[in-house]
């Protein structure tokens, strides 16, 4: 078997790690994702000028790596002999494990491929200084802690997904997101190519995709949400061309990390309509989509359609090697197919029901081509609507449902709910955070994600195959804003995919990212970093209510004022817990000794009668918007006007709401408040009228209150009374219904979400 001997790695390099600073060999083997197994022993293995490597031929692509982050270009020499060794050990199961055996004189890196090693090496990676990941010179060798890791992942897929419809980012930025993917043992890119905002990979066969399908007028500023929509005016677009794809596919390849294009059909597809009109149903010439939604543009189902739907996905096929395209099948209003002939004639032939079916035969259609050509497909899961494709493997993302439909009809699945997976969502309480598309997925949310439905068997959940965190990008215009949502959350998901669901522990990975932010500031990553936030809240018990504030992050103070003052390093000092008895508002910061780390944390409670009472709900809030429960509804606290997902505000899909508050002895009411969230463009309407019941021993007073929220994005309610006692409140709330069509997610259940009820 051929060997590389490569030796006299000439090193200069920066001694910055953990270690040399603080003697903490725990600290300095700290890694993400966490390992299956690792074993620290005494000892440290010493990496210096006169450190060897070999590897076999397998390995070529692990071991030229780690040369390369070691050396980073230098004169290398021949000897027999070396310090770090590439084992092909077959006796490693798991393609994509490997075994990392440190000791005093010797690194052993075993493996039954080059992926396995490959790991093994982004592991060594993370236990070495991250000044090398800028190329730091300095003659001080670097200290590895001797230690064992045995690892492998837990699920087979494992991944990340980038838009580039919305906004388009540069060619040197999609070669660092890989790199990111690569050194967190993810191995699938899904890269999203079609929108109806934009077009963005040249097609030979069909030019005007590129000279008109990528670029769109203009783009809206603002959110969706605010009223009117105003733009910039500005001509927007691009597209990779072929050689640029061919790029970024060979260097994903070399990071072992697999691309999956996809090409958005039948929906999302009105920048191909607005080059082709005749692909759509109507034939009208349309311009490429200049805000964000849903649009009724969509392929129609007639010959021409499919011929050009399989010459684009030829010329896919011959640039991306993966087994899968995805071909999107989400978001595909039906209001143009109900009133298309070619459409209706196509059910009538095919003797389908109706459009919906129809979407499964243009999905099956697609899937048979695919299949011939040896690929096969992934879609969102509204292609389980009208019955599911053959051989298809769906990507759940409206909730666990689908996946758990599909796990059962034995179909492969891949996780990527909104409610765990969705990256351009809020992350933050922070009112300063930038602006994104709205709900709250924080970090530790990310991180308590389970891939397999608690629904499925054992038998079932083998058809799960991993999951993926997903990266919209309408509020997304630079690289630097893609990389602040991804980062920390895809370190969590990383984790997610990667370590045994035992061993996890959110206070250590909090523990190991801290540590973790170093290599991202070396490697120019503008990631998030929360972790220096205070978290609050309010509990109530026997004794009264208090106020509880956290940090994520260990051996550091808590300093906080009462009074809405700034706190500085002489505030009082956190203990235990904040009592409330009164209107409050408390500011709070972290401090590691006098200096302050993060931002601070203020939140005003608004002390009312319906604090620290009983509440009950007829139906629990859906699991993606359940905030801080049903006392949430009754803390004192405000949410966010724009984070209809914060942990204040509860969420409900579709269900008519009944919430009843329970007061200790009769209380006198003569004002009651809360509001609705009435962002349309998220399928969240405002109810159009509720019913408020005051009870007490021998009388039952009702109120009917209409609503007529508009376009405004919070329906307010502010109702006074004259005097009205009870010792029960109830709130019957029924849901909008079913979105009307030319609307956002027309034809679906409405969401309702409610925030604070405030009664005085």
């Amino acid at each position: 078997m051929p060997i590389k001997k490569i030796v006299g790695l000439t090193l200069f390099i920066q001694l910055l790690f953990c270690c040399q600073k603080t003697n903490d060999v725990r600290l300095n083997s700290y890694v993400i994702p966490l390992p299956q197994s690792q074993i620290l022993n005494e000892g440290q293995f010493k990496l210096d000028g006169s450190t060897t490597i070999n590897f076999p031929d397998e390995f070529n692509i692990s071991g030229n790596f780690l040369k390369n982050f070691i050396a980073k270009g230098s004169v290398l020499k021949n000897e027999d002999n070396a310090n770090i060794e590439f084992i092909l050990d077959p006796n490693i199961k798991n393609s994509e494990g490997y075994s990392l055996e440190i000791t005093a004189n010797k690194i052993k890196i075993k493996a039954t491929s080059d992926q396995g090693a490959f790991y093994a090496v982004q592991t060594l990676r993370q236990l070495m200084p991250s000044d090398l990941e800028k190329g730091g010179a300095n003659v001080e060798p670097i200290k590895i802690p001797c230690q064992i890791i045995e690892d492998y992942p837990r699920f087979k897929y494992r991944g990340m997904h980038l838009d580039v419809g919305r906004h388009m980012y540069s060619v040197a930025f999609i070669k660092k997101y890989i790199d990111a993917l690569a050194m967190l043992k993810m191995n699938t890119f899904h890269w999203h190519l079609t929108e109806d905002q934009g077009w963005r990979i040249e097609i030979k066969t069909y030019p005007k995709l590129n000279e008109i399908a990528a670029f769109r007028n203009e783009t809206l500023i603002g959110h969706y949400s605010d009223q009117p929509h105003q733009f910039d005016g500005q001509r927007y677009g691009g597209y990779y061309s072929q050689e640029e794809v061919k790029e970024i596919v060979a260097y994903a390849l070399k990071r072992h990390v697999t691309i999956i294009p996809e090409i958005e059909m039948p929906g999302h597809s009105q920048a191909a309509i607005s080059a082709y009109p005749e692909l759509g149903c109507t034939g009208r010439q349309v311009d490429v989509a200049t805000k964000w939604g849903v649009f009724e543009h969509i392929y129609c189902s007639k010959e021409q359609t499919f011929e050009f739907l399989e010459a684009v996905l030829d010329e896919v096929i011959a640039l991306f090697p993966s087994e899968y395209i995805h071909i999107g099948g989400d978001e595909a209003p039906k209001t143009n197919w109900k009133a298309c002939s070619e459409c209706q004639k196509r059910i009538r032939s095919e003797g389908l029901k109706d459009e919906h079916e129809l979407q499964n035969y243009f999905i099956s259609r697609i899937e048979s081509y695919l299949n011939s050509k040896g690929r096969q497909i992934i879609g969102w899961d509204e292609i389980l609507e009208g019955g599911l494709a053959p051989n298809a493997t769906v990507m759940s993302w409206r909730g666990m449902n689908g996946a758990i439909e599909a796990a059962k009809k034995k179909h492969q699945v891949i996780m990527t709910p909104t409610s765990h997976c969705y990256f351009d969502y809020y992350q933050s309480d922070n009112e300063n955070e930038p602006l994104a598309i709205g709900g709250f997925l924080p970090l530790e949310k990310v991180y308590h994600f389970n891939p397999i439905p608690e629904e499925l068997n054992q038998e079932e959940s083998k058809y799960v195959l991993g999951a993926q965190g997903n990266i919209w990008t309408e509020y997304m215009p630079t690289d630097a804003k893609v990389e602040y949502m991804a980062f920390p959350r895809i370190l969590a998901m990383c984790e997610v995919l990667w370590s045994n669901e035992d061993q996890k522990n959110y206070s250590h990975f909090v523990e190991r990212l801290e540590n973790f932010h170093e290599r991202l500031e070396a490697l120019n990553i503008n990631y998030a970093n929360h972790l220096y936030e205070v978290e609050g809240h309010l509990v109530s018990t026997q004794d009264g209510v208090f106020y509880k504030l956290e940090t994520l992050t260990k051996n550091k103070d808590i300093r906080f004022s009462t009074d809405g003052t700034e706190p500085t390093f002489e505030s009082s000092l956190y203990d235990e817990q904040i009592w409330i008895d009164s209107d409050t508002d408390i500011r709070a910061a972290v401090f590691k000794k006098e200096k302050k780390l993060g931002a601070t944390f203020e939140q005003n409670i608004n002390f009312h009668k319906a604090v620290g009472q009983k509440i009950k709900l007829n139906v629990e809030p859906h699991s993606a918007y359940s905030g801080s429960g049903k006392n949430g509804l009754i803390n004192g606290i405000v949410g966010s006007d724009n984070r209809y997902g914060d942990k204040e505000w509860l969420g409900f899909w579709g269900d008519d709401l009944r919430i009843t508050i329970d007061f200790e002895d009769d209380i006198e009411v003569t004002s009651i408040k809360t509001r609705f969230h009435n962002g349309q463009g998220q399928w969240i309407y405002a109810p159009k009228e509720i019913i408020i019941e005051f009870i007490t021993e021998d009388q039952v007073i009702s109120k009917l209150i209409k609503i007529n929220a508009g376009e405004s994005i919070i329906a307010n309610i502010n109702e006074e009374f004259e005097k009205i006692r009870a010792k029960t409140i109830i709130f019957k709330i029924p849901n909008f219904g079913i979105i009307p069509e030319k609307r956002q997610g027309a034809g679906n259940k409405a969401w309702t979400f409610i925030d604070e009820i405030s009664i005085n």
